[in-house]
């Protein structure tokens, strides 16, 4: 037994020491006891697997989602909207949680190259739109009271689209990690029921749209969604979300630039 050996070794070895240093006539000391010989095997490394990854599912997706939103003080968003391969409308803009407040430009086809502006705070909306307003002039709104820019809205602000998810959620399927401006995402494919998204904004559902609106969600790992695409009978849009929690001011137009 090797943990014998061990004990036999410690006992040999003072041993041996004290007969070396015995002098006088006494007779030769006998020939040194052999050691015993003895190895110790090297303790094998245990490898602990890595933590399993839970990915969001249909239950989990929409509670994680918004949980990672309402952390948020503010962030910037970036959208291209599409018909065909045309570029209808490039937006850009910032928002704030609490309070809510938004600020964001639009561009493109839609305005014939100008940019159109729109600002909400406190509950009210701003919006110099080429043609519509003088130049450098804002309309002063409240949600609700004039649909084309209720719609202009929507389309600028994710948070109105992921309210819907809750109860219009169809489907979720996790589709794989992805690398988006150099960060790790995770990639989910989205289905939504058409019907229930609009119910869910307090709007019926135009005619042509199709019963299923399929979403690709890109989040990082904290759930926060960076990047959304959809496309709806040739009718396309990409957005990102950045710069979360970064400084930012929402102000209105001054009453100088407010017109009926």
């Amino acid at each position: 037994m090797k943990f014998r050996a061990a004990v036999a070794t410690v006992t040999v070895v003072p041993l041996a020491l004290g007969l070396a240093a015995c002098g006088g006539n006494e007779k030769p000391a006998a020939a040194p006891v052999p050691l015993p010989s003895f190895t110790v095997e090297p303790q094998k490394a245990v490898s602990t697997p890595p933590p399993a990854v839970t990915r969001l599912n249909r239950v989990t997706f929409v509670p994680a989602m918004n949980t990672a939103l309402t952390k948020q003080k503010s962030w910037r968003t970036f959208a291209t909207l599409k018909a065909g391969t045309q570029t209808v409308m490039t937006i850009r803009g910032v928002q704030t949680f609490n309070p809510a407040a938004m600020s964001m430009e639009m561009s493109g086809a839609a305005f014939k190259g100008k940019t159109a502006k729109m600002i909400v705070t406190k509950g009210t909306g701003y919006a110099s739109i080429p043609g519509a307003t003088p130049a450098g002039k804002y309309v002063k709104f409240k949600s609700g009271q004039i649909d084309q820019l209720d719609q202009l809205l929507d389309s600028g602000d994710p948070t109105k689209a992921f309210k819907s998810f809750d109860k219009s959620l169809v489907s979720i399927k996790f589709v794989g990690e992805d690398t988006i401006v150099g960060e790790k995402m995770e990639q989910y494919e989205v289905n939504l029921n058409a019907a229930k998204a609009y119910a869910g904004k307090g709007k019926k559902m135009p005619k042509g749209v199709p019963a299923v609106l399929p979403y690709t969600i890109w989040m990082d790992k904290s759930h926060l969604i960076r990047r959304m695409e959809f496309e709806v009978s040739g009718t396309s849009m990409v957005m990102t979300m950045s710069d979360y929690n970064k400084p930012v001011s929402i102000t209105p137009p001054p009453a100088s630039k407010i017109v009926s």
